[in-house]
């Protein structure tokens, strides 16, 4: 069963934008100006969801002179991605499991 948090995180990485975002931070580590060029995302809105992101701790900043860079936090997808393995093989074990109605 996926806890809270993770329920939260799941939700944080819904949005099309922020998925985006991560995939791209996946890669290497970025600033706000290249995010606004890869996605074409204006500045305030990316600001926004990468604030969104770092409060759910799937990215971190690295302050640079006057730019701030971001980048994945592996251990977070990582776990997320074991929640989503450990699911998949419950699923797969309870195939031939019906439960009968009453």
């Amino acid at each position: 069963m996926m806890t809270s948090v993770e329920t939260d995180l799941v939700r944080v990485l819904a949005d099309p934008l922020r998925l985006q975002i991560v995939t791209l931070l996946a890669k290497e580590t970025l600033c706000t100006t290249h995010l606004v060029e890869e996605t074409g995302a204006r500045q305030t809105n990316l600001s926004n969801h990468l604030r969104v992101l770092r409060e759910a701790g799937v990215v971190e900043t690295e302050p640079c002179g006057r730019y701030t860079y971001y980048k994945v936090r592996p251990d977070v997808i990582a776990q997320l991605a074991g929640q989503f393995a450990d699911l998949a093989e419950s699923a797969r074990n309870a195939a031939g499991n019906k439960r009968a109605c009453p």
